[in-house]
């Protein structure tokens, strides 16, 4: 951690200053910032403190969204800077994603100064009332002595298992008036260990003859955690499940291979039919995306039992080495994922062969910022046997996410290649996260799928029953008319592009961008 200069820390420093210097301290490297006038003691600061990276988003669901996804691989909290409620009701789904995600995030909402906000000028709004929903620990700053404590707390409170966003409110006064200097962290709690009684009832679940699901989510689904599960599995005749949602998985060669439970409802029955026992590790018990006329909730089957080995606060690692002892799970090695895919040399550009480039050319080391959505259902399996690389997915529902995220993790991984598979109609939720790509020479592949439509919501209108949809239902989810122009957008952010309507089109274009560094992007006809 970055610590302030003995000339620094004693020259007279106003709130702001103070507070971007605990935050440096306390490892918040980071600020993915959209200021306006209430945040300008804080920016200026920025400029006299060392260690922090300032990186602009041209709106604040891209500040947002990169905040969680720079948490998701550097394990740390990044911050943000959003002006007064409106800045913030723009980032609020995203944080909704990162809330999902259990990221680890500071939120900075400017305000007005202490005393204008009794006068309800034009930006006055209940800040907090917006923030609530998304936080897990929230104050305003009530002054600059204090401001500096106040964000060592939030630092804290991100940084709690297994992930939060904490937001702190800066009226400007507490920005601007004397400071009283860099304010230390308090301890950050461990995670708990789980009890005695919740390893033995998931051994005596396991022990039991009936079938069993471990389903894993958090850091059951990295590395070392999934090992664990492995063993246990292949000791007891369990099978592994990860959640349908995940904020990351480590996967590829020289890792355990896991599906996940599937999206659409009655996919997802199916996979869980015939269970007595879900061992919960990490993850939250299956429960249907959306309500649908006829079918349950709760997509266990009737009269299976849920047990709740650790949760997501606990500490799964330990929890699962516990089991496998209970359980005495010997030291295996690991499966055989067999070979990548070949790369297809002919046929049509469809779900099977996309995947099947994408498998084969994936690079050592590469992340994937997954927002496939109806696309993308069928890559997860084709590239189990690629070259080691993390999966990060869209973790809370609210489309959007998938470009700033990939911008964040290329903040937090300079040194790996992110590649995000990114549906047309979310990724213009915020597209102009590609500029920040660009001005910060990021080193991210953007395959943008040009299905032009929310194609999943076609889908939708059968699955909850919405049966002969007209011209206008239809049209409501279309996005052809006019046709969206992506390489002309990403040309007009600063970023290359190229469009593919065929399969060897596809794959010499990911070849072009694996090769070359930078932002790049490619859209693909479907």
């Amino acid at each position: 951690m970055a610590e302030p200069t003995t000339e620094a820390a004693a020259a007279p420093m106003n709130g702001a200053e103070s507070l971007v210097r605990t935050l440096v301290a306390g490892g918040v490297e980071v600020c993915f910032t959209n200021p306006g006038t209430s945040e300008m003691h804080f920016v200026a600061a920025l400029d006299r403190v060392e260690g922090m990276r300032c990186v602009l988003c041209l709106f604040e669901g891209g500040a947002t969204g990169a905040a969680d996804g720079y948490a998701r691989m550097a394990d740390k909290p990044a911050s943000t800077l959003l002006h007064l409620g409106p800045g913030l009701a723009n980032g609020l789904a995203n944080l909704h994603n990162a809330r999902r995600a259990r990221s680890p995030l500071v939120n900075i909402v400017g305000e007005h100064a202490t005393y204008h906000r009794e006068y309800d000028a034009p930006l006055t709004s209940d800040i907090e009332g917006l923030a609530r929903p998304m936080s897990a620990w929230l104050r305003t700053g009530m002054s600059a002595e204090a401001i500096g404590r106040d964000g060592a707390d939030a630092i804290a409170a991100a940084r709690t298992a297994p992930g939060q966003v904490a937001t702190l409110i800066l009226p400007a006064n507490t920005a601007w008036d004397p400071g009283t200097g860099v304010a230390p962290v308090p301890p950050v709690p461990d995670r708990a260990r789980v009890t005695d009684d919740a390893v033995a009832a998931a051994a005596d679940a396991l022990a039991s003859g009936e079938p069993v699901l471990l389903h894993l989510g958090d850091r059951a689904v990295r590395g070392e955690g999934r090992v664990l599960a492995d063993r246990i599995a292949r000791k007891t005749g369990a099978k592994l499940l990860a959640m349908t949602s995940n904020a990351r998985i480590d996967r590829g060669a020289g890792t355990v291979p896991i599906e996940r439970l599937p999206y659409p409802i009655d996919q997802a029955i199916e996979a869980l039919k015939g269970f007595r026992h879900i061992i919960l590790v990490g993850a939250t018990r299956p429960v249907g995306f959306f309500a649908y006329p006829g079918k349950p909730s709760l997509l266990a089957p009737e009269g299976c039992r849920t047990h709740t080995l650790a949760t997501p606060e606990d500490d799964q690692i330990d929890a699962l080495e516990r089991l496998a002892e209970a359980v005495n799970a010997p030291e295996v090695a690991l499966p055989d994922l067999g070979t990548r895919p070949e790369i297809p040399t002919s046929g049509a550009l469809e779900q099977d062969a996309i995947g099947a480039v994408i498998g084969a050319l994936i690079p050592e080391g590469a992340i994937i910022c997954d927002e496939s959505l109806t696309t993308g259902r069928n890559f997860f399996g084709l590239t189990k046997a690629s070259a080691p690389h993390t999966w990060l997915q869209l973790s809370g529902g609210s489309i959007g996410v998938g470009i700033p995220m990939a911008t964040g993790a290329a903040v937090a991984c300079p040194d790996r290649k992110v590649i995000n598979l990114q549906a047309d109609g979310s990724g213009l939720y915020t597209v102009q996260a590609l500029w920040t790509q660009a001005r910060e020479r990021l080193d991210v592949v953007t395959v943008i799928w040009s299905n032009r439509a929310y194609a999943i919501l076609r889908g939708e209108l059968a699955n909850v029953g919405a049966l002969n949809p007209g011209p206008k239902a239809i049209g409501m989810l279309s996005l052809d008319n006019p046709a969206i122009d992506w390489v002309s957008l990403a040309r007009g952010f600063g970023v290359d592009g190229r469009r593919v309507e065929t399969l060897a089109q596809f794959t010499d274009a990911l070849k072009h961008g694996l090769a070359e560094r930078g932002p790049f992007l490619i859209e693909v006809v479907l």
